[in-house]
């Protein structure tokens, strides 16, 4: 019987296939029969966009890793395509792929506003800056139609509640008329995720998500708009983009970035094969190296999930990957500060809505 052959990358897609998730009660898994060596592939699939009623939108989160206790997010799936998206196995919850579905099958809280407000009107919430970019992308190209992240900042600045924004799309700039006020009133941080500069290595890496040159120039309207912006260099791919650190850090400074971070590439669950797979279809002579030095960034396995380990791993490669990005942070005078502390004394609890409306 014939070996499968290397998989075919999907163009405008990072997956390059649709396995089961971890809870599918049924698998499937093609087959090459050896005829047909020329064929083409599966045709792209198109994106389809389900509108969902939200009965929380809160999330908590308790990692030390992390500078936030609490996120939102608008949407479920992400069509950037990012094959290494750490994200991609909450799309195994609702029994769907982490591949292809989770970049092409997604989900828009259509009510994220509304519960919004009601869970900040509780008696008992207390106020800490709100994170967004954290799952999903909050500007991924279908805000363009649901303008769902613009009413959740409409929300946060009515009640003057802080947030922070991260993402890898220029479409941030679009909400200035917004986010420039709240920057005032120190009341916004945003950070733009650059993990190259090399446009043909984004498309593959990133198919979806703006070109860098965008996210440069993102990050010089926010910042010359007086929005505190910083850099992710995220994440950090053995023997793919981890030799433009640097440069990518020197990029965004001289673009007006203010701080910056660095995350190792994450590979839980599901992930690891999807970024295999699509090395196996983008970088087929480089995928042995670049998982050897995964692995030994990640005690010998594909992935560790220790709090302390995950975002900047172990071993001897991580460890100098680590040193570059400090030398080079203090060499550009970034900080390491993901923006200035926000300021939560301005938060007042709006009132939900009651069932005769306002009077006065």
């Amino acid at each position: 019987m014939a070996g499968n052959p290397p998989p075919k990358p999907t163009k405008g897609r990072g997956a390059a296939g649709n396995a089961e998730g971890r809870f599918a009660k049924t698998t499937r898994e093609a087959e090459h029969d050896g005829w047909a060596d020329d064929d083409p592939g599966p045709p792209d699939p198109r994106t389809t966009v389900s509108e969902e009623n939200a009965r929380s939108v809160i999330s908590r989160n308790r990692s030390p890793d992390v500078p936030f206790d609490r996120s939102v997010n608008a949407y479920r799936g992400c069509e950037h395509g990012c094959s290494y998206c750490f994200a991609r196995p909450s799309h195994a919850y609702l029994d769907l792929s982490p591949g292809l579905d989770f970049e092409t099958r997604l989900f828009a809280k259509t009510n994220v506003a509304d519960v919004l407000r009601d869970e900040l009107a509780k008696p008992g919430y207390t106020c800490a800056p709100i994170a967004m970019g954290t799952n999903t992308d909050p500007y991924q190209p279908i805000e363009r139609r649901y303008r769902l992240t613009r009413a959740i900042i409409e929300v946060l600045a009515d009640c003057g509640h802080p947030f922070t924004l991260l993402t890898k799309n220029a479409l941030v700039e679009r909400d200035l008329d917004l986010l420039e006020p709240l920057a005032k009133r120190n009341l916004v941080s945003i950070a733009l995720s650059v993990t190259t500069l090399d446009n043909r290595l984004s498309a593959k890496l990133e198919p979806r998500a703006s070109a860098p040159h965008r996210r440069l120039q993102a990050i010089r309207r926010l910042s010359e708009a007086g929005i505190p912006t910083g850099v992710m260099f995220a994440p950090v791919i053995p023997a793919v983009n981890d030799a433009e650190m640097e440069a990518v850090l020197a990029a965004a400074r001289e673009a007006g970035a203010g701080n910056a971070g660095m995350v190792l590439l994450r590979l839980p669950h599901e992930v690891a094969p999807i970024f295999r797979g699509w090395l196996d279809a983008h970088l087929p002579a480089r995928a042995g190296h670049v998982m050897s030095l995964v692995n030994q960034a990640r005690g010998g396995r594909d992935y560790d999930a220790r709090f302390g380990q995950r975002q900047s791993g172990t071993g001897e490669w991580a460890r100098l990957v680590g040193q570059r990005f400090d030398l080079a942070v203090r060499k550009l005078g970034l900080s390491t500060k993901r923006g200035i502390p926000l300021d939560c004394s301005q938060f007042v609890a709006p009132r939900k809505a009651g069932p005769q409306g306002e009077l006065f």
